[in-house]
């Protein structure tokens, strides 16, 4: 049986870790080289950084005297590879081929594409051929109407598209994603619990692996995100304020029933 993974979700701005609420709330909580050390003791399944900063500025000074220097986001990852001995996928404004290259250089596994993916489709064809489909995971978020409606938003939150997560999502594995990580913008930060219904509905479309993101509050969430359809699933604000969340979040899914690695 293929064993599901449970995955930390790390919220850069510029510099700093952050916890994100709703995409548009963010709170400082820490130095982003100290959080892999962690999670190397903890032996999670894979690590996910986003960069959600929206300029270059990067400046980790005020946290931590050792880590001086490391002005831009490739440096922050180039520094984090160091010490980080599981699967490393990153993401945040990248837009080229050359910037892929560069974040693989860097120590990255795999990187992900959200609104470039959607300003130029054809980027991930292009990067599926040259850098292979598992290395390509294509980020979306959703955002839920008032009428139920479901819509795909880029730029951080702040751009409707119009289009459904589903054929969006379908569209991605058209063009070479080998990876959807599905994130819920009403449930960022809220720990209410995944929101099941998108899960569903891209899961069904799709036969890549989907990792659902965004509304963990408690461990047996992540149980209802699988049993939506997730291959995998991931979390942010939950690894900062709960010790052993790795160990825990595993007892609690095969609890469930959910095969993990452990």
């Amino acid at each position: 049986m293929l064993k599901k993974r449970l995955i930390p979700v790390l919220l850069l701005q510029n510099g700093q870790l952050v916890r994100s609420q709703g995409f548009n709330i963010h709170q400082v909580i820490g130095n982003p080289i100290h959080e892999v050390e962690r999670f190397n003791q903890w032996s999670v399944d894979e690590l996910i950084y986003l960069d959600i900063s929206r300029d270059d500025h990067h400046d980790l000074r005020r946290d931590d005297k050792k880590v001086r220097g490391l002005t831009t986001a490739l440096e922050i990852l180039a520094e984090v590879s160091k010490t980080c001995f599981m699967p490393l996928t990153w993401g945040g404004r990248i837009r080229s081929l050359e910037q892929m290259r560069a974040v693989f250089a860097a120590g990255a596994d795999k990187i992900t594409l959200n609104t470039q993916a959607w300003r130029e489709p054809a980027l991930v064809t292009e990067a599926a051929r040259r850098f292979g489909s598992q290395a390509v995971v294509a980020s979306i978020d959703a955002r839920r109407h008032a009428d139920g409606k479901l819509e795909v938003f880029v730029e951080g939150g702040r751009e409707a598209t119009g289009q459904s997560p589903e054929n969006w999502a379908k569209r991605l594995e058209d063009l070479g994603a080998g990876e959807i990580l599905l994130q819920s913008i009403d449930r960022d930060g809220a720990a209410r619990g995944y929101d099941l219904d998108l899960i569903h509905r891209v899961a069904e479309v799709t036969h890549i692996p989907v990792i659902a993101l965004g509304g963990v509050g408690d461990y047996p969430h992540y149980a209802k995100g699988i049993e939506a359809g997730a291959s995998a699933v991931a979390s942010a604000n939950i690894w900062h304020f709960k010790e052993l969340a790795d160990r825990s979040g595993k007892r609690a899914m095969l609890r469930a029933g959910v095969a993990v690695r452990f």
